[in-house]
């Protein structure tokens, strides 16, 4: 089972960060986007190949302008 921001996801092990920021809505081009498997920063350029172990702790953080 994946967790995806905390909760359950429709997402599978074997699934690449990119077809996770789809499952968000979110495309892989997309600006200010950060991705963290179980804790650890995943870098832009490796999202299209790193693929997700069984349980993985996805997180997926967006920044957000204002005050």
């Amino acid at each position: 089972m994946i967790m995806l921001n905390g909760q359950r996801a429709d997402v599978h092990a074997g699934e690449t960060v990119v077809t996770v920021l789809a499952h968000l809505g979110l495309d892989e081009d997309a600006r200010g986007v950060a991705v963290a498997v179980d804790g650890e920063v995943v870098p832009r350029d490796a999202w299209a190949s790193f693929a997700l172990g069984e349980d993985a702790r996805v997180e997926v953080l967006t920044a957000m302008q204002g005050g």
